[in-house]
């Protein structure tokens, strides 16, 4: 008796699988719901016509970002610090004379190490000497200037200069994001103007609105020009380049009766 109530119970088990297996698609790939299982999923959702609108600037820069200072090797921490020290001095006397106000400077790295090497016949690291390294921001306020600026602190800074780095930037982005969302809001209305048309459906207000910004600057290009002479120390062409920036807005509309 009690080996039939066991396979009573298993065959009411398998009855219910085999049922639901004929409901499965063929293929159901990662990623993808079938269309019968999005009605279910998505009924419970607000109804209205969903758009994606879509704006487009072109910006121009008008901040450049420069990271640049001194790195001194001497054998002495009195030597390094003193030779970069003075180097500095004179880095910072060039961005003085070329009108970058003292707020837009800031420190942002200073170290001071051992420079050590492996020494075979002791076995063991030695000290070498000194590195003093002062790196500092800088912020040029006109693009125009950031050529004849990094020209004069490489002069300045002579052999332990270094220009590590150079970005651009807009002061005041929000002029451009404004005329982006305009556009993506007007692109979004048509789009769902359109689709109201061909449903045969009136379209109300919106009732969600979200949006996203795409803003990717370009890398500067730096490049040194050729030599007229032998003695003519070339300038650096800069070129902050041109950015896109895309801003696009998601909306839902809803449908009068």
């Amino acid at each position: 008796m009690k080996k039939k109530w066991l396979w009573a119970l298993a065959l009411a088990l398998v009855i219910p699988v085999v049922a639901l297996s004929g409901c499965v698609p063929e293929k159901l790939e990662w990623g993808r719901v079938p269309s019968s299982m999005q009605i279910s999923l998505e009924s419970g959702q607000q109804t209205g016509i969903w758009v994606t609108g879509e704006g487009e600037v072109t910006a121009v820069p008008d901040i450049a970002t420069l990271r640049l200072g001194i790195e001194a090797t001497k054998d002495t921490v009195e030597e390094a610090q003193a030779s970069a020290a003075e180097a500095m001095d004179g880095v910072m006397e060039a961005l003085d004379d070329n009108g970058v106000d003292e707020k837009d400077i800031q420190t942002e790295y200073f170290s001071v190490h051992q420079v050590t090497t492996w020494d075979d016949r002791k076995d063991e690291e030695v000290v070498i000497g000194y590195r003093v390294i002062n790196m500092v921001t800088v912020k040029v306020r006109d693009v125009e200037e950031v050529t004849p600026i990094i020209d004069d602190v490489i002069e300045a800074g002579g052999d332990l200069i270094r220009v590590d780095d150079i970005s651009f930037s807009v002061d005041d982005i929000s002029l451009y994001h404004r005329v982006a969302r305009s556009k993506a809001m007007a692109d979004a209305e048509t789009k769902a103007e359109q689709l109201a048309r061909l449903a045969g459906v009136s379209l109300g207000k919106p009732t969600y609105i979200s949006e996203s910004i795409y803003m990717p600057f370009p890398y500067p290009r730096m490049a040194v020009m050729e030599m007229a002479a032998p003695a003519a120390v070339p300038e650096t062409p800069i070129s902050p380049g041109e950015a896109e920036i895309t801003l696009t807005v998601q909306v839902a509309y809803a449908i009068l009766d």
